[in-house]
């Protein structure tokens, strides 16, 4: 069943179905470099050319749509550090992150591997805000001296734990995601990274 749409978009609503468009195909391919405006304004039922009218070019929309993924990120990682303490919710951060590597890998590729937002003033904000949740948690559980380096070493080994599963490089045992990421991290406080184990 296709999933173009038909008929004229109002000017107000057209960015918004061209980012909808967009996510779809980003989605659908799991590769950034794979998105093309024409098929995005053939999916949004829009004349090749109307994309132009908000996006300068393919990387512009690229940008938008990291804005995007970052906000949702954040959502998932904010609904995720309802758990608890440390020794429920810095895991089921982890692994929120995780999954929403593993559920939306062409999204995940681009908001961190893809150049298009890395000088763009709103991706980068948008990027910090993502960050933001996890320093709020790490600032409740880590020492002050300390949190720079527990957020580097919570963010770099959740990331390449997520980067490693995408690429095949670790395969998920019998006990499941949770599991995985859950041993992970607790692996954590034994490397000195400043995050408690148990309050």
């Amino acid at each position: 069943m296709s999933t173009s749409r038909s008929g004229p978009f109002h000017h107000g609503n057209l960015p918004h179905a061209l980012l909808d468009a967009g996510m779809e195909l980003l989605l659908a391919s799991g590769e950034p470099g794979a998105l093309s405006l024409r098929e995005v304004a053939r999916r949004a039922g829009v004349s090749a050319n109307a994309p132009y009218r908000h996006y300068a070019d393919k990387d512009a929309l690229l940008t938008a749509l990291a804005v995007r993924g970052y906000d949702a990120l954040a959502e998932c990682l904010s609904a995720a550090d309802g758990a608890g303490g440390a020794a429920e919710a810095i895991p089921a951060m982890a692994e929120a992150y995780v999954r929403f590597a593993l559920d939306r890998p062409g999204l995940f590729r681009l908001m961190y591997a893809y150049p298009c937002g890395r000088s763009n003033a709103e991706a980068l904000a948008a990027a910090a805000r993502c960050t933001a949740v996890i320093e709020g948690r790490l600032a409740r559980e880590a020492p002050a001296g300390r949190r720079p380096a527990a957020l580097l070493a919570t963010w770099s080994l959740v990331h390449g734990l997520a980067s490693l599963l995408l690429e095949g490089r670790i395969v998920v045992g019998p006990g499941g995601l949770a599991e995985l990421v859950r041993a992970t991290v607790a692996e954590l406080t034994p490397m000195g990274a400043g995050v408690v184990a148990d309050g």
